[in-house]
């Protein structure tokens, strides 16, 4: 008995030492609120680890509600990363009472982010879409308007959100600092690649009005001079009134607008309402990420490459 345990005391430094060498070992828990976000955490962390999704692919992060699990993934992260407030409303409290112990990396708050005010109204006139505000990380203007949250369909605010995010890993982890920061740099240089690609495909549609189903989309039409006329509704909770509709289709009327898109996240008959007896086609764009696009580390580049393809495909289905 004395020599068994003569041994355990022998071995058991060796195996508390052998246990913490594996704890350090584990690449920080990193959780996304959305998938583009967790694409570009993904990565980031590519041959290392995984990030952890809140909101699945398909659904939407207005009106999302966590689960239990997701509280205690919160409670568990090395490193959070979200839009901000302006549209993962439902993280709020809980980063504030669970995520205590988190780095939080804010996208809407990183600098040189380029930031939108949100616009007013279901139809914008040219003004509004073709020259957008430029806010700073310190903007006053954009802190007194409310923030547009879609920030990510801008690829340049996505490389930005891949350097903060590249920056927080080799902080939290050091010994991998260099992967990361290699990751980051080769998914830059495609997203770059993918711009340049992006830039060239969709000059053929910018005299091209069309109307989308709520007013996500701002960051991708000032990005590559699109002409969105507005949305049908404000917010995708609220359905919008008789008045509004009527208002859309005189301006659908009067502008030629091409399409009126729909959106996998809110299956709604009103597309179809607002387009008909207009001449202008119905399509799909997808904002966030819905199936058959699976969360990963090219998720980010196939959903703007998918956002590309559908305008066109509705915008200048000949082409």
């Amino acid at each position: 008995m004395r020599r068994a345990l003569c041994h355990l005391s022998l071995a058991l430094p060796a195996l508390l030492l052998a246990l913490a060498t594996a704890r350090a070992a584990e690449p920080p828990q990193v959780v996304a609120s959305i998938v583009p976000l967790h694409a570009l955490a993904a990565a980031v962390m590519r041959e290392v680890g995984e990030p952890s999704l809140l909101v699945p692919p398909g659904s939407s992060p207005h009106g999302f509600q966590l689960r239990p699990s997701d509280a205690k993934r919160l409670e568990g992260a090395d490193i959070i990363v979200w839009v901000g407030d302006a549209l993962e409303t439902f993280l709020d409290k809980p980063l504030r009472n669970l995520a205590r112990k988190a780095r939080i990396v804010e996208a809407a708050k990183l600098p040189g982010v380029t930031l939108y005010s949100v616009r007013k109204g279901g139809v914008w006139d040219e003004h509004d879409h073709a020259h957008g505000h430029h806010h700073g990380r310190d903007s006053k203007h954009a802190h007194a308007q409310a923030i547009d949250g879609h920030l990510w369909l801008d690829p340049t605010n996505g490389i930005v959100i891949l350097r903060a995010l590249a920056e927080a890993l080799a902080e939290r982890d050091p010994s991998r600092a260099d992967r990361y920061r290699a990751n980051a740099q080769e998914e830059i240089a495609r997203i770059e690649a993918l711009d340049r690609e992006l830039a060239h495909k969709l000059a053929s549609v910018k005299d091209k009005p069309f109307v989308v189903f709520h007013d996500a989309y701002q960051y991708f039409e000032k990005r590559y001079g699109l002409g969105a006329a507005g949305s049908i509704t404000v917010s995708p909770e609220r359905p919008p009134s008789a008045k509004r509709l009527a208002q859309l289709r005189k301006t659908i009327r009067e502008r030629g607008a091409v399409c009126v898109f729909a959106e996998p996240q809110f299956p709604s008959p009103l597309v179809q309402s607002v387009a008909e007896g207009t001449g202008a086609r119905a399509g799909t764009l997808d904002p966030v990420g819905a199936p058959p696009l699976h969360p990963g580390p090219d998720a980010y580049r196939s959903l703007l490459s998918n956002l590309a393809a559908d305008l066109l495909r509705c915008l200048a289905p000949s082409a």
